[in-house]
């Protein structure tokens, strides 16, 4: 089940749309007549900035699916045959939380592909989940890996009622011609031209309860793939927008809570009551911050550690160093020198 996750305004754009057709096309599927059939002028693929209606992305999609007997689009090696994600979602289901639940779907999928991986990975106080396609068909393969990671986000926040807020997104690709997109379909910052496809949260989010049962399960099932294809909640969360506001600053300390909630027009009593109902506390959300921060100093620039504690707002290296330690179970020079040829 492949479909493109990236949205703004009215439709998907042509550009990714267009891209989704790669594995159709190695197939030998007539991807003009396909389009056609689906209700699509191949012409507006010509304007890569054109949007495509999202109930004709998903006519496209079922219709390619069918064609090919294959819910990967034909990207995988071994199809996955009309009822996969479904069956996927079913196996998940009945798992208590969603680390559970993320490690099944993690078996199942090594179960039915021979070429596509997923693991959940800890690393302190961050969990990685990480995607790995190998790729047999050599096929141009970004826009199937990006949009398997983008739906075990969407149907992993549905399971739990709750937007999975991420720390950043790290992407084994170049940007590509659609990436003006990104920030809605990832609200977090995004690294391209890594080691690995990764979404990066708090493992706070891991004990979370499962809170669907198998009757919402198909009723969710029935509406695929056009309820994959938007935002689980749009994330108008306080916690989401003040993440935003903080990795907007080039130095955090210069925020503070009394001035953060004055820009979302409420009292500090109030939004500190509102982060608490989410789940987080100020503290928390600056914290987060400054690791994603730190983590990008350390691995993608030689910035010196006591201008990165600096920055950061910590009086002094050692209180970041323990800070950091806590955060990822290594010192900083450490944690630089592991990831220096990543």
């Amino acid at each position: 089940m492949t479909p493109n996750l990236r949205e703004t305004g009215p439709g998907i754009l042509a550009a990714a749309v267009r891209a989704l057709l790669a594995g159709a096309q190695a197939a030998g599927l007539d991807c003009q007549q396909l389009l056609r059939d689906s209700g699509i002028d191949p012409a507006r693929l010509e304007n890569p900035e054109g949007r495509i209606g999202r109930e004709e992305v998903a006519s496209l999609l079922r219709l390619k699916w069918d064609l090919l007997n294959d819910e990967s689009g034909g990207f995988l090696l071994r199809p996955w045959l009309p009822g996969t994600f479904a069956m996927m979602g079913h196996a998940c289901i009945s798992c208590p939380n969603l680390h559970r639940a993320l490690l099944r779907s993690a078996r199942f999928i090594h179960m039915v592909s021979d070429d596509l991986q997923i693991r959940l990975v800890e690393d302190g106080e961050e969990a990685h989940l990480i995607f790995h396609h190998g790729n047999e068909k050599k096929l141009p393969n970004q826009i199937f890996v990006e949009s398997i990671a983008v739906i075990w986000l969407r149907f992993f926040s549905w399971l739990i009622d709750r937007t999975i807020l991420l720390e950043r997104v790290l992407l084994a690709f170049p940007p590509p011609d659609y990436n003006e997109d990104y920030s809605d379909m990832f609200p977090c910052r995004h690294y391209f031209n890594q080691s690995e496809t990764c979404l990066v949260f708090s493992t706070r989010y891991l004990q979370l309860p499962l809170v669907r049962d198998a009757q919402q399960l198909a009723e969710f099932l029935s509406r695929a793939p056009e309820c994959l294809l938007t935002q689980y909640k749009s994330d108008r969360s306080f916690t989401g927008r003040i993440r935003r506001m903080l990795q907007q600053q080039n130095s955090i300390e210069n925020l503070s809570l009394d001035d953060v909630a004055a820009r979302l027009y409420t009292s500090p009593q109030t939004l500190r009551r509102r982060l608490k109902e989410e789940g987080n506390s100020w503290q928390d959300i600056k914290d987060s911050v400054r690791r994603d921060m730190a983590v990008y100093q350390l691995k993608q620039q030689e910035t010196a550690v006591a201008e990165i504690a600096e920055r950061l707002g910590f009086s002094e290296p050692s209180a970041f160093n323990r800070a950091f330690k806590k955060w990822t179970g290594l010192a900083p020079g450490a944690y630089r020198e592991k990831f220096r040829n990543y």
